[in-house]
């Protein structure tokens, strides 16, 4: 896997993104699914520049690889902030009126039904979140 460290702020998420972009376009990603898989990576992204880490601010590092058979990207988030397994919490009750949802949790359900796997460990002292999707 192939990987950057980056602070976790927001000003990183374009490098974020650019550098999923080159291992997307290496593999001759489908648009359709290219644009799935980067609007995943910026809701996940944006999430630990958001909350992973207090004031103090962190790092995050994010791996890729392109695997042959089947073909699809794995892409991992890694960070060292609060302990947080955002697939835990229930899923956003897509049937209540905006006014009667919770605020919270449509991004995370987002990402679970555009890719084919998404996987959260805490390994090490890190925040894993591991998503998949075959190209």
């Amino acid at each position: 896997m192939n990987s950057m460290t980056v602070p976790a702020t927001l000003e990183q998420l374009e490098s974020v993104q650019k550098f999923i972009g080159w291992h997307l376009e290496a593999a001759d990603c489908p648009p359709k699914t290219e644009i799935q898989i980067q609007v995943a990576v910026e809701e996940l992204y944006v999430n630990i520049a958001h909350y992973a880490y207090g004031p103090q601010g962190g790092w995050a590092t994010i791996r890729c690889a392109v695997e042959a058979s089947p073909r699809r990207i794995v892409i991992q988030f890694r960070d060292r902030g609060k302990p947080f397994n955002p697939l835990a919490k229930e899923d956003a009750d897509t049937t209540l009126t905006a006014e009667e949802r919770q605020i919270g949790g449509l991004g995370i359900l987002m990402v679970k039904k555009s890719m084919d796997a998404v996987r959260y460990d805490y390994v090490g002292g890190q925040n894993v979140l591991t998503i998949e999707k075959i190209l």
